[in-house]
């Protein structure tokens, strides 16, 4: 259920990358200070509420990641994906957090300025 950041030879990992859908269940505002590029925001407290509501998530067989901070939302939102009936959610291991401690590439949105 667990996507790892590392092969078993150590060498990280860039499957995150090819996910059909990459989830972060973050907040809005976690979301806002920094997130995986093409992650798509949906907070684990909408999360079934979204998801019945997204014809382009309704295939049950996508490749889904799920991440958040350090991997709790994340796995529980992966099981309760599961149950829904999506076959290949998985939770990215140790979350945001090991993301950007391996260094891997975060967006972090512009923010407008007013003057």
């Amino acid at each position: 259920m667990f996507l790892s950041l590392r092969n078993t030879d150590g060498t990280v990992f860039q499957g995150a990358n090819s996910a059909d859908v990459l989830l972060d269940v973050r907040e809005a505002d976690e979301f806002a200070a920094g997130h995986i590029a093409g992650a798509v925001l949906m907070p684990r407290g909408l999360l079934e509420f979204k998801l019945s509501a997204s014809p382009a998530l309704a295939s049950r067989d996508l490749n889904i990641v799920v991440y958040c901070k350090t991997s709790g939302r994340a796995a529980l939102a992966a099981q309760t994906m599961q149950t829904m009936g999506y076959l290949k959610a998985r939770s990215l291991a140790g979350g945001f957090d090991a993301w950007q401690a391996t260094r891997m590439p975060v967006v972090k949105p512009e923010q407008p300025s007013f003057e």
